[in-house]
């Protein structure tokens, strides 16, 4: 049965063709839209997920982490004093403009860090050292946004919030959800581009001792120090991510999306079995006036079903994966996680199976009878 199965499905070339087409177009509509979903989740807040921190003190009622307001830093000195707590340092993130060669601006966010404890840093650095940021006016881009921010090489100087920015070092792959790019540069170089007082940050960052409980040292840090929010990393990554995602157009608009894909996909593979399973009533009506019993008949339709699964995922991930590659050098960031890549296997051996067993009772009550009436 299992070689009639394989046979029943290569007979015809065209049909074959038909429904590994209705397959590929399903799981590249799945997978690529997923992978957008995904993609977004990672962009919105890889600023706070690569951050180091194990604590995050905020002004009240930020709404994410790109929506910060200044405090005074002198509140870092009170939270060293929290018991649990190994360091505390000062960090920036804000909206500022970033003047073009051509004279026009483009929005940038400016993330000012501690070189020393390295909190905050920028990760996958392809260009530079990053103790080049000791310097006066430096900055790290990434080299995904080098057109849209006027930037070819390192030495570069442009004007940031009408301020010399020299460029010193590149990353590669830092996105950012908004169109606004991300600008790496030391704590105070940070504060001088953002015109703050030397006694203002906008975040303090907190590390805490090995084996201390974070939600003990959270609690001593809001009764310690006046005025402020505290998040752990986890929490402020959900927030970022919830408004962004859920909360604006752009990340809802690709959920629903995705949910649309994973319909369309189900709806077109289902059509495409069942169909490709009701051409053969002939081939198994012939199976039945041989004498062939119901149970091999459906080993017969769920085994063609699955090896269609099989071909199609073969050729449907292959493409997906030839989409995600090509949006490596891009700023649209597309995720196909290998635990993603296996669910879709599942759900497309599901899906398939599924739609046979629509088209078993058709084929087992098939009579063969019907092969000899022309």
């Amino acid at each position: 049965m299992n070689i009639l199965a394989w046979k029943n499905l290569l007979h015809d070339r065209v049909r074959l063709v038909v429904t590994l087409t209705g397959i590929v177009f399903a799981l590249v509509l799945i997978a690529v839209q997923f992978g957008m979903f995904l993609g977004f989740l990672d962009t919105s807040a890889n600023i706070v997920e690569h951050n180091t921190a194990d604590l995050w003190i905020s002004a009240p009622g930020i709404p994410h982490v790109n929506g910060g307001s200044p405090i005074a830093e002198s509140k870092r000195w009170k939270a060293m004093q929290v018991p649990g707590v190994a360091n505390a340092v000062s960090f920036t993130l804000f909206f500022l403009n970033w003047k073009l060669p051509n004279g026009a601006f483009e929005s940038c966010q400016i993330a000012g860090f501690d070189l020393d404890s390295g909190m905050g840093a920028p990760w996958d650095i392809v260009a530079g050292n990053i103790e080049d940021l000791r310097g006066e006016d430096t900055v790290f881009v990434d080299d995904l946004y080098k057109k849209k921010l006027g930037v070819t090489k390192i030495g570069d100087t442009l004007e940031l919030n009408s301020k010399r920015a020299r460029v010193v070092g590149f990353t590669h792959g830092i996105r950012s959800f908004t169109t606004a790019p991300y600008v790496f540069t030391s704590f105070k170089n940070a504060q001088t581009y953002m015109r703050l007082r030397e006694s203002e940050t906008v975040f303090i960052l907190v590390r805490t001792k090995p084996g201390a409980d974070l939600q003990q040292v959270k609690a001593g840090l809001l009764a310690a120090v006046p005025g402020v929010e505290v998040f752990t990393r986890q929490e402020m990554l959900s927030r970022t991510q919830n408004y962004w995602v859920f909360g604006t157009g752009a990340g809802t608009t690709t959920l629903m999306g995705a949910i649309l894909g994973l319909l369309v996909g189900i709806v077109v593979v289902a059509q495409t079995i069942y169909a490709a399973t009701i051409d053969h009533l002939k081939e198994f009506g012939t199976l039945k006036a041989m004498g062939a019993t119901n149970g091999q008949i459906y080993q017969v339709i769920i085994l063609q079903s699955i090896l269609a699964a099989v071909m199609g995922y073969a050729l449907g991930i292959s493409i997906a994966l030839f989409v995600v590659n090509s949006t490596t050098n891009t700023d649209l960031l597309i995720k196909l996680p290998w635990q993603v890549a296996i669910g879709i296997f599942g759900l497309t051996l599901f899906m398939c199976m599924s739609a046979s067993l629509l088209s078993i009772r058709k084929a087992t009550t098939i009579d063969p009878a019907m092969v000899f009436r022309g």
